[in-house]
């Protein structure tokens, strides 16, 4: 087949129809002018950003040097991005003014269930999501979020976190005995002819040993991994440990080693937990104070004795209805919570439980409660006690 070269030589020279090399400077401009005007059209039809509205209504509170940490009206949102601009439409309130104080030696349990806001409350305290939204966290008196990096890096070894899931926070690569030194040659904690004599002992406290230091973490089993994880924490002596449902992926009977394990290291060392769980019979073994969260909100904080021989808030109700009973003859009073779970990005106005809540008033769905003492030490968030 013959090529028509000439054509192909004649329609090389022509330009397409929005090539500007084609048109006089008059259209080009004109074309530019158009661009430029839908361009601002676009714009002006685009959702704006959405604002974030801050109360701003909390009273700042004192350093007591009986407690710890002092958690104060903390809130910590998360925005959400939309739209070709990616604009911010909207924000996640994960975690929505929670405030509780927490005395030195002691473990306060967080219950509640999954997507409240427990996991987010814990590390916001740590300053590992970021900067918080709001609030206050006084650790030891000193706000951590004012602290400068070099202050922080300092304060780091006083406060440490054992994750969920043992494995995925364990690097593959690493032997043992590195991972739990790691830290330790980090912040120059011994003396380097005393590193490996310290890495000992503190294996051997948490029930390890010394020829585990050059196995890698698949080697071993899920309660000597959690074992593991304890150690690293423990080895910069902290004084404050956030455990973020430490047992939730280990069976029974290696649950109660570790937990057994968590307490003596308490007695040991004067330890202070906040101790992130589901299971309620844990918190109840284990913890001094019980926080109750639902939807970013505390809604019932006090002392184990209280909250689980006299609890208040109808979704602590609830919540503790559902504790299975080592009895087949005992009768259940099982509270079913109606509805699902309202979404954290649009929280329902007044009080947030109020579209589960069987003994919802009409002031619950306009009104949102205020924290209320109902005895020495025992509070509730619920309209039923704002007498």
């Amino acid at each position: 087949m013959a090529l028509n070269f000439k054509g192909l030589a004649q329609g090389a020279g022509r330009t397409h129809p929005g090539d500007p090399a084609g048109k006089t400077p008059e259209e080009q401009k004109q074309q530019q002018e158009r661009r430029a005007e839908r361009v601002k059209k676009g714009m002006q039809g685009a959702k704006p950003a959405a604002e974030l509205h801050m109360d701003n209504t909390f009273t700042p509170v004192e350093y007591d040097p009986q407690y710890i940490l002092m958690v104060n009206a903390l809130k910590k949102y998360f925005p959400i991005k939309g739209g070709m601009m990616s604009q911010t439409v909207g924000y996640v309130k994960a975690v929505d003014g929670v405030t509780f104080n927490l005395k030195r030696g002691s473990t306060m349990g967080l219950v509640g269930e999954s997507g409240c806001g427990k996991t987010t409350t814990g590390r916001t305290i740590l300053r590992l999501s970021g900067e918080k939204t709001d609030g206050q966290v006084l650790f030891n008196g000193q706000e951590i979020y004012d602290l400068q990096p070099k202050q922080l890096r300092a304060l780091r070894t006083k406060m440490q976190i054992i994750f969920q899931d043992p494995f995925s926070s364990l690097s593959p690569r690493l032997p043992v005995g590195e991972i739990i030194g790691e830290a330790v040659r980090e912040h120059a904690l011994v003396p380097k002819e005393e590193f490996n004599d310290y890495i000992d002992q503190v294996m051997d406290n948490c029930g390890l040993q010394p020829f585990h230091k050059d196995r890698y973490p698949h080697e071993f089993s899920g309660g000597q991994r959690q074992r593991i994880c304890i150690a690293r924490a423990l080895a910069l002596n902290p004084e404050f440990i956030v455990c973020d449902e430490p047992v939730s992926a280990l069976d029974v009977s290696i649950q109660a080693q570790i937990i057994n394990l968590l307490k003596d290291l308490q007695e040991k060392y004067k330890l202070t937990y906040l101790f992130i769980s589901h299971d309620l019979s844990v918190v109840e073994h284990i913890s001094d104070m019980v926080g109750v969260m639902y939807l970013g909100n505390l809604v019932e904080y006090g002392s184990t004795e209280d909250i689980f021989r006299n609890p208040l808030h109808p979704y602590t109700e609830a919540l503790f209805s559902a504790i299975p009973v080592p009895d087949p003859t005992a009768k259940m009073n099982r509270i079913v919570l109606e509805g699902s779970i309202p979404s954290p990005a649009n929280p329902p106005a007044g009080c947030k439980f109020h579209t589960r809540c069987a003994r919802c008033t009409e002031r619950c769905k306009h009104e949102a409660p205020r924290q209320v003492e109902v005895e020495p030490g025992h509070y509730v968030v619920c309209h039923l006690y704002d007498q």
